[in-house]
């Protein structure tokens, strides 16, 4: 008889060692003026980060009253299941199930002056393709974008669209963040903001390109 492991019941189990595994990382950080400059003045934030990079950013910004919008698919769940345990908020949705909800869901959260993360990328790719509904949770909600990524010195890669990243214990993980940007009213204003994106996560991952020295796949 095959036994089914619900989310609750696997990421229960998964925690400790995930826990475990995150304290053993080096983390540094470029550009984190960023981030503490908006978190300070108490604005409405949006994370926007390629989906690959999720795991260490998680847990970097854990039990920060931050909301984050996960995919309705079976992955959404464990992932949602492991956020909630580490102070997030989720919001389900993404481009392909459930993401007009989802969307109203967000402008809702940042109007109130809360942040909310986004995998523009996620859940099921392209591969750092930017989609617009991060864009245009900003443009309608007021968020500031602020734009992030995680590399890791030494690093496991699933098998997966993403080729999602799992450092390895001990290793050095720089998190770096790039200048924040709020997107101006109208089409123009949304056609600037996707550019923006696109360019401001591409230049993070090429200046993190050099902590790429030992990644193996797996799964």
């Amino acid at each position: 008889m095959k036994l089914r492991v619900t989310p609750e019941v696997a990421v229960r189990l998964a925690r400790p060692l995930l826990s475990a595994l995150a304290h053993s990382w080096r983390i540094q950080t470029s550009g984190e003026a960023y981030w503490r400059t908006l978190y300070e003045a108490k604005r409405p934030i949006i994370f926007m980060c390629w989906h690959e990079a999720l795991l260490p950013l998680l847990w970097r910004h854990r039990r920060q009253d931050i909301v984050i919008v996960v995919s309705e698919a079976r992955d959404g769940e464990y992932l949602r299941e492991f956020a909630n345990g580490i102070g997030y908020g989720a919001i389900k949705g993404s481009s392909t199930r459930g993401g007009a909800r989802a969307l109203l869901a967000a402008v809702r959260e940042l109007k109130i002056g809360r942040a909310v993360a986004f995998t523009p990328d996620g859940p099921r790719g392209p591969l750092r393709e930017v989609k617009p509904g991060v864009v245009v949770a900003a443009q309608r909600g007021g968020g500031i974008i602020l734009p992030l990524h995680a590399a890791a010195n030494r690093a496991w890669r699933l098998k997966s669209w993403d080729r999602f990243m799992i450092p390895q214990p001990f290793a050095r993980v720089r998190v770096s963040y790039a200048e924040p940007f709020a997107v101006e009213p109208g089409d123009e204003g949304f056609a600037k903001g996707m550019a923006r994106a696109q360019a401001a996560l591409d230049e993070l991952v090429r200046a993190a390109g050099c902590l790429h020295a030992d990644e193996t796949d797996t799964g």
